[in-house]
């Protein structure tokens, strides 16, 4: 193991020891800003943390973003270094992530024989949709405008280092939706004198099922599921109220408006059927993540260049991915790389055994300054 290496596996270790929640990466934000300072990197703070690398007078700018926080989740692990914040852990890998970009940073300043500037972007609150907002409303496309953005995942169950991505959509958007029932309680023993909002609301679950199977091509990839039933019904007392939550993902933008428009068409019929009111809250916590083709593309060459497997037109993931912002104001691409096909490093996302893969580490980082390379101007040497 080569001395680069070495040292991004306790960088990264030391991350995943004391892993911190969205908007709370205090310490994690503090080490970040030390590592880039000891490289001499121009250093913004703000939701998130931001690093800025000038290399000869170039205009062109690339950003490459890693993001910052652990999950709720508490470790099973045994290794020698688990988390040691009770019920936090990094189990979405971006330890790993940010390692990688740190590395890339690394290597870039040792040798930045590129004309142009490139900005790190280290951001909060990935998990909950929340910190590329944060992040473009602190101002950082216009403090620093961006010619393409890019972003790496690592992916259990690939192979060690297998770089997959595609043109277009990549990943779905998450809509997080409540539908409220309001119906008239009454006695276990008379319900023809109450509206029973249970009777109403197993209604409506069905009904909302069609939306996919019925009302969308079966191409969509949508997914419409009701995750929770709550009532204030008791043992002898039909529920006057009832409340239905759920997830939707989508592929694409018209996509998720249209299932928007149908629930509420048969939240609001299947209520009035009973003599009920339904009222509908749908709100997206992701929107869909649209990878531009030309640095689609930039990233299979300088991948393929590099020795790496290439899956360049991947099936779509199913998952959501805050970095979406970033590509609807900037052409980017969201990539992904293997993590490993044993476990733990094969464990799925947000799993609570999952491992980063630290062989990885010089991989990531090493496509990271050449794709920077790679897209930028060489340096004119005088």
């Amino acid at each position: 193991m080569s001395a680069f290496q070495n040292s991004l596996t306790d960088l990264r270790r030391s991350f995943h020891r004391d892993p911190e929640v969205g908007f709370d990466e205090v310490r994690t934000k503090a080490k970040v800003v030390r590592c880039l300072c000891a490289l001499g990197v121009e250093v913004h703070e703000g939701s998130g943390v931001i690093g800025v690398l000038q290399s000869g007078r170039g205009n062109r700018t690339i950003g490459l973003r890693a993001d910052l926080d652990a999950l709720p989740i508490q470790e099973i692990s045994t290794h020698d270094y688990v988390s040691q914040n009770a019920g936090v852990m990094h189990a979405c890998g971006h330890d790993g992530h940010i390692t990688m970009l740190l590395g890339a940073a690394e290597l870039l300043t040792r040798n930045p024989d590129f004309d142009g500037k490139v900005v790190f972007i280290f951001q909060p609150n990935e998990e909950h949709g929340l910190g590329a907002r944060a992040m473009i409303d602190d101002g950082i496309l216009e403090q620093f405008p961006l010619d393409e953005v890019y972003a790496i995942h690592n992916l259990p169950g690939a192979p060690l280092g297998e770089v997959s991505t595609r043109a277009g959509q990549i990943c779905a958007s998450e809509s997080l939706f409540e539908i409220e029932i309001t119906g008239q309680g009454g006695h276990a023993s008379m319900p023809q004198v109450g509206v029973d909002a249970i009777t109403v609301g197993a209604e409506m679950v069905q009904a909302l099922q069609t939306i996919v199977s019925r009302k969308l091509a079966p191409s969509t990839g949508a997914v419409v599921s009701v995750t929770e039933f709550l009532t204030d019904g008791q043992r002898n007392v039909l529920p006057g109220t009832a409340i239905l939550k759920g997830d939707v993902r989508t592929r694409l933008p018209q996509d998720r408006k249209d299932v928007e428009r149908f629930m509420r068409q048969i939240a609001d019929g299947v209520a009035a059927a009973h003599g009920a009111r339904a009222d509908t809250t749908f709100n997206t916590e992701f929107i869909e993540t649209i990878n531009s083709q030309e640095p689609t593309e930039a990233v299979v060459q300088t991948a393929r260049n590099a020795g790496l497997k290439v899956i360049g037109d991947r099936p779509p993931m199913s998952f959501s991915e805050d970095f979406a912002h970033f590509c609807a104001a900037v052409p980017g691409c969201f990539l992904l790389l293997g993590n490993g096909t044993k476990p733990p490093f094969s464990q799925p996302l947000h799993a609570a055994d999952y491992d980063f893969n630290d062989a990885l580490l010089p991989i990531g980082a090493a496509l990271w300054a050449q794709l920077v390379k790679d897209r930028l101007p060489k340096r004119k040497t005088t």
